[in-house]
């Protein structure tokens, strides 16, 4: 039996006999607590699900397609593999999309290669930023995202250049 093994259980048992030694209705506490988060989760699903019907028909369209094949010849020009392009536009949008395309190019490159571990690095180092905008705005009922996603894309661009610099300079 390993330590992560039993770290969970240990923590949710402390948690129990903390609340029992400060006489807290452990349970009803429990319950209201489920109860506000079943709530939380009726609030935020048209948010979840406009942003997964967005991004569905995004990909599903040709929209990334069409957009990768108008970047690639200058994303070629200043260096940017082109292999990554599809990933770069796909991170912020979908994790599970990302996921596939991360896939797609280990099969295609392998792991140890410059592309694999630039992907890899960008998997790591990058966020879905649509996603979870639209989750965590809606949760708590924030209409204007301002400069989120602005700023969550700026960020998005420097995980880009940071993973190509990392995946060339350490590697």
């Amino acid at each position: 039996m390993s330590m992560s093994d039993i770290i969970l259980p240990v923590v949710i048992g402390a948690i129990l006999f903390y609340g029992i030694y400060k006489k807290v209705d452990v349970y009803g506490v429990f319950v209201e607590g489920a109860m506000e988060g079943a709530k939380s989760a009726i609030n935020i699903f048209p948010y979840i699900l406009a942003v997964i019907f967005a991004i569905n028909l995004f990909i599903q369209s040709g929209a990334e397609n069409f957009i990768v094949s108008l970047l690639a010849p200058v994303t070629s020009l200043i260096g940017f593999p082109t292999e990554l392009l599809s990933l770069s536009i796909v991170k912020p949008l979908s994790g599970g999309g990302s996921l596939g395309v991360f896939q797609s190019i280990l099969d295609g490159y392998g792991p140890d290669s410059y592309i694999g571990r630039s992907a890899s690095i960008l998997m790591g180092s990058s966020e879905t930023i649509f996603y979870t905008t639209a989750v965590y705005f809606g949760a708590v009922g924030i209409k204007n995202a301002r400069h989120t996603v602005k700023v969550g894309l700026i960020a998005h661009c420097a995980s880009i250049f940071a993973s190509l610099l990392a995946g060339r300079f350490m590697f």
